[in-house]
């Protein structure tokens, strides 16, 4: 295993993981990475750890460099287990001088690991000397844990952003210009869309916090994903644009069904938002992660939803799409609800509701249909599409 040189001083020797695809509940079809970064100096830093399982990969890579015992410093940007896992076997094996959290940082690791690992927080401001080089910190609390905060090395113009600008990722190429475009900007888009999204407005205080405290650093190095050292410009002004929620005529349709008739439902309402000028996204339960819709949902004005009764109730796979939806905040949205049933409409109504309780602003009555959809039904399922796609259009004027 061996390290990769991102700087003179600076080294990667964090882990890949090619095999993981589910991430607390998001679909990670391409795996990911565990970033942690080794600063060489008169004391040598090791910024972030990896996954518990990984730590073995990640002492070999920085063995490639030096003796892991001549590490003075460990900094942990980041409390989550996929960063944090492995600290407690590091600071056993290297004895650093010093290990630096956050405020949060501190009251997460301890009731995580619950043992003394002789912790040390530091704030905004802060500054720590390494030996030739200074490292500052800025907290980057809610992006997107409370204890989240970057490290700056200061002479080498490095940021450390544990989670912030990176994405769910595996690969061998280990910086952006070694990345096609076409292959890792969904990464982003998703990875942005499942963790930071509830976030935005956070990230564009903190961005222009950033901006103002004259930070521009010619390498970007997260936590998840590839270092950006070509042009770190582009993830951030992706953030931006992300964090604005600026929707494009655009509707994410949603569903599920058992015996066909929400699903001809559903093509007769994306059929007519497409006659009313609207991208659509028909996304079937069957055949969709909850997380991919999330994706799709990001730059939508519209989420139509869809759901047969099974059991006195909304079908179990929109229920729980919903409830992550409902988790993830997405601003401005409209909507409309529809299904089939067999004795009760009512769970359909509740669609309703439940579109009410994420902030999404319904704009049409349900369509409802007794088991198989009629001429009328189907009629009925166009007016709704062509209704949504019309308030789509006033909402972008």
């Amino acid at each position: 295993m061996q390290a990769v040189k991102i700087t003179e001083k600076v080294y990667w020797v964090g882990a890949i993981d090619w095999n993981i695809r589910d991430f607390h509940g998001y679909s990670t079809k391409r795996g990911t990475t565990y970033n942690a970064y080794l600063v060489l100096g008169e004391k040598p830093t090791l910024i972030d750890t990896v996954k518990k399982e990984f730590y073995g990969e990640m002492m070999a890579r920085i063995k490639s460099v030096i003796d892991p015992k001549k590490i003075k410093i460990i900094i942990s940007n980041h409390s989550e287990m996929d960063h944090s896992g492995a600290l407690p076997q590091a600071v056993a094996a290297i004895e650093p001088e010093e290990v630096y959290v956050s405020a949060m940082g501190m009251k997460d690791i301890t009731a995580q690991f619950h043992q003394e690992l002789k912790l040390k927080t530091v704030k905004t401001g802060d500054k720590i000397d390494v030996g030739g080089d200074t490292i500052s910190f800025v907290e980057a609390r809610m992006l997107h844990w409370p204890d989240s905060m970057f490290s700056y090395l200061e002479k080498e113009n490095v940021l450390f952003t544990n989670d912030v600008f990176g994405m769910h990722y595996a690969t061998s190429k280990l910086f952006d210009d070694e990345n096609e475009e076409r292959m890792w900007l969904y990464e982003a888009e998703k990875y942005y869309a499942n963790i930071v999204l509830p976030y935005s407005d956070i990230v564009l205080r903190f961005l222009d916090q950033v901006k103002k405290m004259g930070l521009a650093p010619r390498i970007i190095a997260p936590d998840h994903g590839f270092v950006w050292r070509k042009d770190p410009a582009k993830i951030v002004n992706l953030y931006a644009k992300w964090a604005a929620q600026a929707p494009k005529n655009k509707a994410v349709i949603v569903y599920d069904t058992m015996w066909g008739s929400t699903e001809k439902m559903a093509v007769q309402i994306a059929d007519a938002l497409r006659e009313g000028g609207t991208e659509v996204k028909q996304l079937s339960m069957h055949a969709c992660h909850r997380s991919d819709i999330a994706t799709e949902l990001l730059d939508a004005s519209a989420l139509i939803v869809g759901s047969p009764v099974l059991n006195s109730g909304i079908f179990p796979s929109l229920a729980d799409v919903l409830c992550y939806l409902k988790g993830l905040r997405k601003k401005g949205l409209v909507g409309a609800t529809f299904g089939s049933y067999g004795w009760s409409p009512a769970p359909i109504d509740e669609l309703g509701k439940m579109l009410e309780t994420m902030g999404v602003q319904v704009v049409a009555p349900a369509v409802k249909s007794l088991f198989v959809p009629d001429e009328t039904v189907l009629k009925n399922c166009r007016e709704l599409g062509l209704t949504v796609s019309k308030e789509v259009a006033k909402k972008l004027q």
